[in-house]
């Protein structure tokens, strides 16, 4: 009997001490990179970085993530659920590879010469990620642009 008691006892101080204050903090994207590129792909990188005050994690996943090269939208971006740390600073990738020709179209074609010539390409993610824990869900949303260097 008075094992039961102190294992209830126990349960309640774990679960009533574990805080959730706040969706963990969006901090934003950075680190855009072209991993790679070639003449028939082209794969780029960013990481979106968030921080999490809470004793409780949770799963981020992107959703229909788009990305744009050059204004034109070359790709929709779907992650696996990424685990949040507790108390913690942490950053999940963003990371696409492309098909070169998808890039290059009649209408964005001197866009692209443009940008063959000036070593860059300007690259936005645009969309949602979505946060979930304990049957809460919300969502960040996500529109960074920015000029990245490419390797010839």
């Amino acid at each position: 009997m008075k094992k039961s008691i102190v294992f209830i006892l126990v349960i309640c101080s774990l679960v009533f001490n574990c805080t959730f204050r706040e969706k963990p903090q969006f901090i934003g994207i950075d680190n855009f990179k072209v991993l790679d590129s070639n003449i028939e792909n082209i794969t780029i990188s960013a990481d979106a970085e968030f921080s999490n005050p809470n004793d409780l994690g949770g799963t981020l996943q992107t959703d229909a993530l788009k990305v744009f090269v050059n204004d034109k939208e070359i790709a929709i971006f779907n992650s696996k659920e990424f685990e949040v740390p507790s108390k913690n600073t942490f950053k999940i990738p963003l990371t696409v590879s492309v098909a070169t020709d998808s890039i290059i179209d009649k209408s964005n074609l001197s866009g692209f010469l443009g940008s063959l010539l000036s070593k860059k390409i300007k690259v936005q993610y645009k969309g949602d990620i979505k946060y979930k824990v304990l049957g809460y869900s919300s969502s960040y949303k996500v529109d960074k642009t920015e000029d990245i260097k490419i390797k010839l």
